[in-house]
């Protein structure tokens, strides 16, 4: 299948999904899931699902169990919705690349900060040149 084609595919599955698991999904551990990516095979037997939960009171280990229970009722929701033949096996994996962002920026933060607080004191502590 063209890469274009994939892309456009794996696009539609995440706006269903999205969908479906906000409506239909009943499970408690669920709650509010933002889904951040889907890779599809290239034999599209599987999807990947990329998942992070939205203010859950539920760890991401708990809110993947509920959508891992909740995959076949989804898999034949979106076969229907999108009229595939054959809708690949889903399996939903916890997105950690938000937190990493957020560990990365309060690094840099904490590394401007402190060299600010450097150059600061060095400011202060040099007489002024003439």
């Amino acid at each position: 299948m063209s890469q274009a084609r994939t892309q456009r595919l794996e696009a539609e599955i995440q706006r269903v999904l999205a969908a479906l698991i906000a409506r239909e999904v009943k499970d408690p551990r669920v709650g509010n899931v933002t889904i951040t990516q889907v890779s599809v095979a290239a034999d599209m037997g599987t999807a990947r699902v990329f998942f992070t939960p939205f203010a859950s009171a539920h760890p991401p280990t708990e809110v993947g169990a509920g959508l891992t229970r909740a995959a076949g009722f989804l898999r034949g929701a979106l076969g229907r919705r999108l009229g595939l033949r054959h809708a690949p096996r889903l399996e939903f994996v916890f997105d950690e690349t938000p937190e990493g962002a957020a560990r990365l920026t309060r690094l840099i933060d904490d590394a401007v900060a402190t060299d600010r607080a450097a150059h600061d004191s060095d400011a202060q502590s040099d007489p002024p040149r003439r």
